[in-house]
């Protein structure tokens, strides 16, 4: 069968009955009522049948309850046990009769429940009987006879109800489903109308916040770009690139430094507790290390010289070629290599400090610091918005899907019903 499409996306049938969800329920039932009518009618008739043969058992009941009482009062010992037991008895049937709940609307899922409970009623009633009864002859002979005089027209009302539901109501049964379904549809589209304005409304909820983000972004981003915060930036690279410059010219020294660094904790380096920490501070932080030494790098200095002893000695075994380029290397910082380097260290740390300290500098830390509050609380919100969103859109789509899976079972329940084929739009 050839589809078409319309605006909305949904396949046009194009030898179907099209339907709004508003108009199937009118239009199913003039196609129905001559069907469903004559059998909602006898379903009432046999559901009241039904109510007034269970009352008619239930005053049966309470006739056999009030004269057994009668006759415990009387206290005569020929009938007093056979009457309590009877009062019992009686008392039973009473409290499981009242909890047979009979439907108010009729539909046969209703009226199929109401005849499956009064039948397990009935049938604990029938076992009473057969046990009980013969052991009560044989005294309240004319009570037992009323009670299942009644009793037993109940019980072909209940046979009329049950033949009814399985071989006439039954044959309706998918057309009443339809008709329920259809009610489960059209509350479903008003749920449908009601989420979307609640998705629209997180949306809208969301959108301002995304823009107050926007905001504070873009100018955290003006600070950090322009003034004080640039200069730092570019000073810290420039500290980055002498820090590496600083490891490159020590790289030779490298493990004889932690060679003498493991000595120097078991005393055996000869190095003083001020020359153990700067050979610490050129281990891990070279550059550091550099500008906080003296112009010259006495500390430094002081450290190869005693290095190069203990290399020299044999103290601190080295490799040959390792110890050949310690030992160049000792020599030429020790004639000021890093003179240079060092003088470009301090001058950067130098500016650095200037930067940090300054006013400006503490001015706009303060702005960005309050920039980026203002942002991440903003955030916070955002974030709990688009959770409460994705729970609509999840709401919005799975509603969406049951609206479509209703409509597909009514189009199948009506062909298979009467042979019609529609489409609900």
């Amino acid at each position: 069968m050839r589809l078409a499409n319309n605006n909305l996306g949904v396949k046009i049938l194009p030898d179907a009955l099209k339907f709004s969800s508003a108009e199937i329920k009118s239009w199913l039932t003039d196609q129905t009522s001559s069907i469903l009518t004559p059998v909602h009618a006898q379903a009432q008739k046999l559901r009241d049948d039904m109510r007034e043969a269970i009352q008619s058992v239930a005053d049966a009941s309470k006739m056999l309850f009030d004269n057994s009482a009668k006759e415990i009062e009387k206290r005569n010992m020929r009938v007093y046990n056979r009457a309590r037991a009877l009062n019992k008895l009686a008392r039973l049937f009473l409290e499981r009769l009242r909890k047979v709940s009979v439907p108010e609307q009729v539909s046969y899922d209703s009226l199929n429940r109401f005849a499956q409970e009064a039948q397990k009623v009935f049938l604990v009633i029938d076992i009473d009987i057969r046990n009980w009864f013969p052991r009560l002859s044989p005294f309240f002979i004319m009570d037992r006879r009323k009670f299942l005089t009644v009793y037993e027209k109940a019980k072909i009302a209940l046979a009329a109800l049950t033949d009814f539901l399985s071989k006439d109501y039954v044959k309706t049964k998918t057309l009443e489903d339809t008709f329920q379904l259809i009610d489960e549809l059209r509350n479903l589209e008003r749920q449908l109308v009601e989420i979307e304005a609640e998705r629209t409304s997180v949306v809208n909820e969301r959108l301002p916040l995304e823009k107050e983000i926007a905001e504070l972004e873009q100018k955290i981003a003006d600070l950090k770009s322009k003034g004080p915060i640039d200069q730092l930036f570019l000073v810290e690279t420039e500290i980055g690139a002498l820090n590496n410059e600083t490891k490159q010219a020590l790289r030779h020294l490298q493990k004889p430094f932690k060679k003498m660094q493991a000595m120097a904790t078991q005393g055996g380096a000869g190095l003083t507790l001020e020359e153990l920490n700067i050979l610490n501070h050129y281990l891990e932080k070279p550059f550091e290390a550099l500008t906080i030494e003296k112009d010259g790098y006495p500390l430094l200095k002081q450290i190869l010289q005693k290095l190069a002893r203990l290399i020299s000695e044999g103290k601190l075994k080295l490799k040959p070629d390792k110890a050949k380029k310690a030992e160049q290397t000792i020599n030429e910082i020790l004639h000021d290599s890093l003179w240079a380097l060092q003088q470009r260290c301090i001058e950067m740390a130098t500016r650095e400090r200037q930067i940090l300290n300054s006013a400006k500098m503490e001015e706009i830390k303060a702005t960005l610091a309050e920039y980026q509050e203002q942002a991440n609380q903003f955030k916070a919100r955002k974030m709990s918005v688009e959770a409460h969103e994705a729970i609509k859109e999840r709401a919005y789509r799975e509603t969406l899907e049951k609206i479509d899976n209703l409509k597909r079972a009514i189009e199948k329940n009506v062909y298979s019903s009467l042979g019609v084929k529609i489409q609900i739009l």
